[in-house]
């Protein structure tokens, strides 16, 4: 199996009303800074070639003729394809690659104006967020499979290839009703002087620090205050913090908001890989949709899913708030539930009994 490239914005005429994937792995996942100063995992590219194509068998399984890829440096999804088992085609999109978050922005940004049926992510929470942000206003449309290869991740889960590819190829297909095998998740908007800014899947967080440096939040005592779309027990790294408070779900309406410092209580989360920390927490409350909180610091940076994005200036205002229209995420185990109920797994025979 080779793959071709597909240019930007092109249409094959035999392409009409087919079910596309798009897949986008990102070959960075998982080689921040908390790999060193804690003991985050490192998934290597042969792995994520490996997962890439377990997801290209289990698309080639239910059907799935179309999958287009993003390319990197590493040739992740083109390796993948190259195995003599799959029968599907995979095009790669044409666009230049830097190395950068943008290369997955423009990459789910083309693919959404292609049309593609699902989209599955290798990744971790700044991954997605660069996918979200360049599926725009489709981005509630576009169904997601996301699977963790990051570092501390929250939005992606641990699936396994193969059953994220049968998932993904049931969904594009059109098989299943997507209200009952997925949920529109929150999202956090970001914004500066009254203009939205930027977003976050999972969190935003206010750092001391005046300027980005190496991005990665992994220290909590650098940290004025944190808000949340979820906080699930089982989380890691900063939403981890918020679920010894209040654990909320990734269908819960409402975000979470927390101000660190004394003179509240103190809770035991675990921070980052390995790192359980004892973090002070002043006060905290839910955060409802659509109230606007002012951030109480500055100058400061902005951190978006773990990662400081951008600095704000003494008398710039920032304001920030839980907002219903987040990226629609497709539950694995629901939609294998749905797909055996609809028939896809099984062909009709005779009963022998």
């Amino acid at each position: 199996m080779t793959a071709h490239r597909l240019p930007q914005g092109h249409q094959d005429t035999d392409r009409i009303n087919e079910s596309i994937v798009g897949i986008i792995a990102n070959p960075a996942a998982s080689k921040d800074i908390r790999r060193l100063v804690a003991h985050g995992r490192v998934v290597p590219d042969w792995e994520k070639v490996n997962i890439v194509r377990r997801v290209l068998l289990g698309l080639d399984a239910v059907g799935v003729t179309r999958v287009l890829g993003m390319p990197d440096s590493s040739r992740l999804v083109q390796r993948a394809a190259d195995d003599p088992r799959l029968s599907l085609r995979v095009d790669m999109v044409d666009m230049p690659v830097f190395g950068l978050p943008d290369d997955t922005l423009r990459a789910s940004s083309i693919m959404a104006e292609v049309g593609i049926g699902c989209l599955v992510t290798l990744g971790g929470d700044g991954t997605n967020r660069a996918v979200v942000k360049g599926l725009g206003e489709d981005a509630a449309r576009v169904p997601i499979v996301p699977i963790s290869t990051g570092t501390n991740n929250v939005f992606p889960a641990p699936i396994e290839g193969t059953l994220a590819g049968l998932a993904a190829g049931a969904v594009a297909r059109g098989t299943l009703d997507l209200d009952r095998v997925s949920v529109v998740s929150k999202r956090i908007e970001v914004y500066v002087d009254g203009e939205l800014t930027d977003i976050a899947l999972v969190d935003v967080a206010v750092s001391r620090e005046r300027y980005v440096g190496s991005r990665a939040i992994w220290d909590p005592a650098t940290l004025h205050e944190v808000f949340l779309t979820r906080g699930e027990p089982a989380s890691i790294g900063l939403a981890s913090i918020g679920a010894r408070l209040r654990p909320l779900s990734l269908s819960d309406p409402d975000g979470f908001h927390f101000r660190l410092g004394p003179g509240g209580c103190t809770v035991l989360a675990p921070v980052a890989p390995g790192i359980v920390s004892a973090v002070p927490v002043a006060e905290w409350r839910s955060l409802p949709p659509g109230e606007r909180v002012a951030v109480g610091l500055s100058p400061c940076t902005i951190a978006l899913d773990g990662e400081r994005e951008f600095t704000v200036r003494a008398r710039q205002r920032v304001e920030v708030c839980i907002s219903p229209r987040g990226p629609r995420v497709v539950m694995v185990e629901d939609a294998l539930r749905e797909a055996t109920a609809a028939g896809v797994f099984t062909t009709s025979t005779s009963p022998d009994f």
